[in-house]
């Protein structure tokens, strides 16, 4: 398993913070076909940070800019078993990755529970990372304050076979719920590490 992402921050005039948010996950396993329903999590850390508070913060619009494509050569970009071009932005939300047999053709999908969406994660990503950095996360309407994030990059695949090159490499070698929580475990805490170094860049 080899998970790679790192949020970018760009200047803005106005009290806004605009991310765009990469999350992959690579994953040595075996094959399944069909959709996989899998809830993942996002862990709170022990300690948050000390010192002076730095205020309040919103999370804002949270847009899925994800590109699918039908049968694409690259694992890493978003597809589905089916056509890309009927997918509704409902359920393009909810899907998370894609699973592949031993010649490394693509299988069955991988999808959130019903009544949980990709922007719902990172929301949860985002709101980690801002209270890591010692803000307090509040409702919209009570700040002028809010980060608001475009999603390019939120996608798991399986590679066949016993070695991944890339950073939290795990032989996993059965494609158990676990394994997959143990992946994006993995992504969500490289996001939160580059997050909080992004942050620091930014004078956050």
């Amino acid at each position: 398993m080899a998970p790679r992402f790192g949020p970018h921050f760009y200047p803005m005039k106005h009290p806004v913070l605009l991310l765009s948010c990469i999350v992959l996950v690579c994953f040595t396993s075996g094959c399944v076909t069909g959709t996989r329903s899998l809830g993942v999590t996002v862990a709170p850390a022990d300690s948050y940070a000390k010192g002076p508070p730095k205020g309040p913060i919103a999370i804002g619009d949270i847009s899925d800019a994800r590109q699918f494509e039908n049968k694409p050569d690259d694992p890493s970009t978003p597809s589905i078993d089916g056509d890309v071009y009927t997918l509704t932005p409902e359920r393009r939300s909810t899907y998370i990755g894609r699973q592949r047999n031993t010649f490394g053709h693509a299988m069955g999908d991988i999808a959130l529970p019903a009544g949980q969406t990709v922007q719902a994660k990172v929301a949860d990503l985002l709101r980690e990372g801002l209270k890591q950095k010692g803000y307090e996360v509040v409702d919209t309407a009570t700040t002028e304050n809010r980060a608001t994030v475009e999603v390019q990059q939120f996608w798991s695949w399986m590679t066949p076979g016993f070695f991944v090159k890339g950073y939290g490499l795990n032989h996993g070698q059965f494609a158990k719920d676990v394994n997959w929580q143990e992946a994006f475990d993995i992504a969500f805490a490289d996001f939160l590490k580059n997050f909080g170094e992004q942050a620091d860049a930014a004078g956050l």
